[in-house]
Order: C-alpha cells, then sequence, then structure tokens
C-alpha cells in the first residue's frame, strides 16, 4: 500500500488546536475486509485537550473507557455513547497527555453506494455530516479504539486532502456540552469548513 500521502504521526505529536485545524480538508480512509476503499474530506472536528479540560473525558482521570486518549499520538479513540453511537476520535500530543480530535463531519469521496446502504439510502448531504453517522457509514466501532493510523497495515488512516485557506474555515463552541461550565462550554474550539468550499469539492470531485 503506498503511504506517501498518509499523514504521519508527527502530524498529530502537536498542539491538538492546531491539529484540529489542519485535519479539516484531509480525507479520512477506512479501507474494508475486502479492500474496498470508503474515504471523505473532514469538513468539521472539536478540540478536547487534557484533564482541566470540563468537557474532555479526562477530567475525571483515567478509564478503561478513555485509555487511548493516554496512548501515544496518531491514534484512534473510539467510544459509545448515548447507548446507540460510536464516536470517532484521533489521539493527539505527547503520550500521557490525554488529548484528541473528534470528527464530527466528513464529505464521502469514494465507497459511496457502500455508505448509502449503511446510512438506509440517505441522500449524500446526510452520509456523514455528524459524528455517529460517519461512523455508520464507515463501519466504524469499538474494534478501531487504540488503532494505530501511521502503522503499515492500517485500515483507518487519514491521507493529504484538498487545499484550504482560512477564510473557509469558522469556529464555534463545541456542540452537545449542555451541563459543561464556562469557559469550556463556549470555547471556539470547533473548526468547520464553509459550505462554499464544500461545493467546490463536490463539483470537483463527486460530479
Amino acid at each position: 500500500m503506498d503511504r506517501s500521502t498518509r499523514l504521519s504521526r508527527r502530524f498529530y505529536a502537536r498542539d491538538t488546536l492546531v491539529v484540529t485545524r489542519a485535519l479539516l480538508g484531509q480525507r479520512l480512509v477506512r479501507i474494508e475486509p475486502d479492500g474496498r476503499r470508503l474515504a471523505g474530506l473532514i469538513v468539521e472536528t472539536e478540540a478536547y485537550v487534557g484533564r482541566e479540560d470540563q468537557a474532555c473525558h479526562a477530567r475525571h482521570g483515567r478509564t478503561p473507557r478513555n485509555e487511548s486518549m493516554w496512548g501515544p499520538p496518531g491514534h484512534a479513540y473510539v467510544y459509545f455513547t448515548y447507548g446507540m453511537h460510536w464516536m470517532l476520535n484521533l489521539v493527539t500530543e505527547a503520550e500521557g497527555r490525554p488529548a484528541a480530535v473528534l470528527i464530527r463531519a466528513i464529505l464521502p469521496m469514494e465507497g459511496i453506494e457502500r455508505m448509502m446502504a449503511r446510512r438506509s439510502g440517505r441522500p449524500l448531504t446526510q452520509l456523514a455530516d455528524g459524528p455517529a453517522k460517519l461512523c455508520q457509514a464507515l463501519s466504524i466501532d469499538r474494534t478501531f479504539d487504540g488503532h494505530d493510523l501511521d502503522a503499515a497495515e492500517a485500515d483507518l488512516f487519514v491521507e493529504r486532502g484538498a487545499r484550504l485557506t482560512n477564510r473557509n474555515v469558522t469556529t464555534g463552541p463545541r456542540v452537545g456540552l449542555n451541563n459543561v461550565p464556562e469557559p469550556w462550554k463556549s470555547l471556539p474550539w470547533r473548526f468547520q469548513v464553509d459550505n462554499g468550499a464544500i461545493r467546490r469539492w463536490q463539483e470537483e470531485h463527486i460530479s
């Protein structure tokens, strides 16, 4: 497998907010057991940074559930929530520092028909426009928790994708933090590609 375009561990071993922004426009790839590629450009991300972050799972310390967050950068942290949804995070910073980026949405590019089948035939715009939706579309579950994105045999990784300028990026508060105290609730740690760039990518790649 050609690894020349894959993001290396060095990419993730940086400040979490830097990685959260830098992941926008990159291509999330899932290799199915039959070798089929499913992929999409990352269009929305959120940062969760350390025990001090009152929205982060690590705020209560190290647990079996969040163990992957404390590990080396460039690994997946996948958790179950609301008794029904899987969520994909990419671990950042140094080992022992619990921090990660939640992948909130992707723009499907490869394997769209298979994603549609998993998402009950929903339209392209609704295939992976939420963290639980993209996990369902890509068939990502707890088996990917701790997955090394930089391993030669990785079935889940991120490749360099589309170019993106800062004028096409918006920021805002993270989603669903109803019981989180300030200032953590309102920190602008959610990054999103604007609709103009998304439409351009669709015209270029999904025509």
